[in-house]
């Protein structure tokens, strides 16, 4: 089965466009205000008119409430929705009976124990996404650039989960190799500057990935 690929932050449509013609699985759209990747929903309108049946549209939220969340949902239409705040799994539960979508949750990865953590959410999230944990002063839960040790995820128990944290067009590969992941997010490692996708380095992930 060919490994999926998220591309995340997308906030332009030169750059979700170039997602999508660079043949990745899913555009994640942020909305999350400390990020320079958030967007706001009158950009989420006209961002998922343009993803509309052409790639997997996931909504990004860090311990959003239902009322933000309902926004959200209205302006983009998402065929799924990422958790990447505190969200314990009852909360993660409650999202997907209340919105009837499938949902991602982000797990920050320091230590095996957080990886053995995770097992509380397989029952309650579709996919787990494994990214690096971010420092306690930390503004924002992720997109930092920063990898973790990928030798923590060899015995994932997940069915469905996603790499994250650090990836790159340049070590991609390796991940991959060392993991096995069925699925990889990318968000800081194809951009030209903080918050700004590169169109160029979108494609040169997809195809790393692709020539797998």
């Amino acid at each position: 089965m060919p490994i999926l690929v998220k591309i995340c932050g997308l906030s332009s449509p030169e750059t979700l466009l170039a997602a999508i013609a660079a043949g990745a699985d899913m555009a994640g759209f942020v909305f999350f205000e400390k990020s320079p990747r958030n967007i706001d929903l009158e950009t989420a309108r006209t961002l998922g008119l343009i993803a509309q049946e052409r790639i997997r549209k996931v909504a990004l939220t860090v311990d959003a409430d239902d009322a933000s969340l309902a926004e959200i949902v209205e302006a983009l239409a998402p065929d799924m929705l990422q958790l990447h705040g505190r969200e314990s799994p009852q909360r993660v539960r409650a999202v997907k009976e209340r919105f009837g979508l499938p949902v991602i949750k982000a797990i920050g990865v320091a230590t095996r124990d957080d990886v053995e953590a995770a097992r509380a959410y397989e029952g309650a999230a579709d996919i787990l996404l494994f990214d690096a944990k971010p420092a306690p002063d930390a503004a924002v839960p992720g997109g930092a650039g920063v990898t973790f040790d990928w030798d923590l995820l060899s015995n994932i128990s997940a069915k469905h989960w996603m790499l994250s944290g650090g990836l790159d067009p340049e070590n991609v590969a390796e991940a991959l190799r060392r993991t096995n992941a069925p699925a990889v997010d990318v968000s800081s490692g194809v951009e030209r500057e903080r918050g700004v996708k590169d169109v160029e380095k979108i494609h040169a992930f997809t195809q790393a990935v692709r020539a797998l």
